[in-house]
């Protein structure tokens, strides 16, 4: 079943590359000073929801319209700038020749995704997309099976297509998807947790209860050690290296932060992805960074802070 449906989306390639309607469609709605109608009845209803979803949230504006609610009341969606997609496996249903006519009368353009590119409603659209399948992957050629994928990967086309001749970026993506664990990793800085936490501190000469009691006070697992005039970060205390410590050292009294820290600490800037925090963690097996910010200490992000943000 899966590789019938994988031998009609190739179909659908080749198809697309033998007429220029896929490419005329693009143009038109890139020209578009409206909003991309989407249509449909059964399961291509269910595809045409999921194409408007995806041209929404790839910087195309669209609307669903159900073809059959359409003749009682919802045509008054469509405007004049508006572009239409009619979507249906034949092209010859009752309701998509109620409609089509009905679309024409309105004046805009309407482009057909069928897998009949002769049906009725082939020939009246503008454009053509074209997804052939000869059969169903269903063992009684009955269930909307192979059509739908055809037309599913079909309607992904187009709405890459947009998206690359638009230049939207992951940028443009992330202030569309602000909610979510995708949301957070294509928009969430670092400094947006970091300043929630305190900023824990030693000098370099700082003794070892200052240390322990900065460490446990400020509960991050660490702290950064500056120097005297608290301007340059010169290394990070972690709870380990207070452990590996004790094997060190026999007079506790003596020991400075300068002497158990670790210099050249990894750290990160303010204005990164908190999702590239995760990622440096993972990679050193560590969970916390020093946050900086135009070079100086701002503070700590841990991985607490991302794993209560979702996006571990």
């Amino acid at each position: 079943m899966l590789l019938e449906e994988a031998d009609a989306v190739r179909g659908v390639a080749e198809a697309i590359a033998q007429t220029p309607d896929f490419a005329q469609c693009v143009a038109a709605i890139l020209s578009l000073r409206g909003r991309v109608v989407v249509t449909g009845i059964g399961k291509s209803a269910h595809i045409a929801g999921k194409m408007v979803a995806t041209l929404n949230s790839t910087g195309t504006p669209a609307l669903f319209m159900h073809a059959a609610d359409a003749i009682h009341g919802d045509l008054g969606m469509i405007q004049p700038e508006d572009f239409v997609i009619a979507i249906s496996k034949s092209g010859d249903t009752p309701e998509i020749k109620v409609l089509v006519p009905l679309l024409k009368r309105k004046g805009v353009p309407l482009a057909a995704l069928v897998s009949n590119a002769d049906s009725y409603l082939g020939v009246q659209a503008t454009y053509v997309l074209h997804a052939p399948v000869t059969r169903e992957a269903c063992p009684h050629n009955l269930a909307p099976t192979t059509s739908t994928t055809a037309a599913l990967a079909l309607g992904d086309a187009l709405a890459v297509c947009l998206l690359e001749s638009r230049e939207f970026t992951s940028a443009d993506f992330a202030r569309l998807h602000p909610g979510g664990t995708l949301g957070k990793k294509l928009y969430l800085k670092v400094g947006d947790l970091s300043r929630q936490n305190q900023t824990p501190q030693v000098p370099e000469d700082a003794p070892l209860k200052e240390i322990i009691l900065e460490i446990s006070g400020k509960r991050l697992g660490a702290t950064a050690v500056l120097d005297q005039e608290g301007q340059q970060l010169l290394g990070i205390i972690t709870d380990g290296d207070l452990r590996r410590m004790l094997t060190n050292f026999t007079n506790l009294d003596d020991v400075r932060a300068r002497d158990i820290m670790t210099p050249q600490p990894m750290s990160i800037d303010v204005d990164d992805f908190a999702a590239e925090a995760l990622v440096r963690m993972q990679n050193r097996n560590i969970t916390q960074l020093i946050v900086t910010e135009q070079g100086r200490f701002s503070g700590f992000i841990h991985l607490h802070d991302l794993l209560r943000e979702g996006l571990v």
